[in-house]
């Protein structure tokens, strides 16, 4: 328990320094290192593509398609089991089909003004505070000054958010005792939310 409030309490100091962070040098970083998508859609397909959404972009996705909340997104691979037979594990993806994302058709984003934020800052992330980017063919090239203050506001979006929501996760988070893999049992994703109670069959 100590280490679980120990690691609220860092997240909360990564909190007030993200908060302090220069959108305009953020933009002048990002103009540094040059970026405009190609649209080649390499983003959105691919074994390793995997996308982190959280409740309230899933919320938003469901409200501009109508799909189902497991139509839209699925938990991750990535977990452990617990004594009853139950799977946990962090937070959700969105929902792949033949190694692509599921939103990805005919060569373009179907919810492209609703996309999450990882989306819509890629390839661009912050690393405690450092500007980071994920390979991109898209990189190096010219970037206009406004687009360029739109991408380091929502980057600085994204990373407080990220933060704010790892904070809930983890004020929420039921530690469980470890166990074997069993049949049956349930999916159990712990989010910034709680905890969210799956049937398998349901992800099948």
């Amino acid at each position: 328990m100590a280490d679980l409030q120990d690691r609220i309490a860092g997240l909360k100091k990564d909190l007030l320094a993200a908060k302090g962070i220069s959108q305009t040098d953020l933009a002048a970083r990002i103009r540094k290192t040059g970026f405009r998508c190609q649209k080649c859609g390499e983003c959105c397909r691919g074994e390793d593509n995997s996308v982190v959404v959280f409740p309230e972009e899933i919320r938003r996705i469901q409200k501009a398609t109508g799909l189902h909340w497991l139509k839209a997104v699925a938990p991750p691979e990535e977990g452990e089991w617990d004594r009853e037979g139950c799977f946990h594990t962090l937070e959700w993806r969105l929902l792949k089909e033949n190694d692509a994302c599921r939103f990805y058709q005919d060569g373009r984003c179907s919810i492209y003004p609703v996309r999450p934020r990882l989306c819509r800052t890629y390839p661009f992330y912050l690393d405690e505070g450092r500007l980071m980017h994920s390979e991109c063919r898209g990189l190096g090239k010219k970037i206009e000054q406004e687009e360029a203050n739109n991408l380091a506001e929502s980057l600085l979006e994204r990373y407080l958010t990220e933060i704010q929501e790892a904070i809930h996760l983890l004020e929420r988070y039921r530690d469980f005792e470890r166990g074997e893999a069993k049949e049956g049992g349930e999916c159990i994703v712990h989010d910034s939310e709680g905890e969210h109670r799956v049937s398998k069959d349901k992800l099948a």
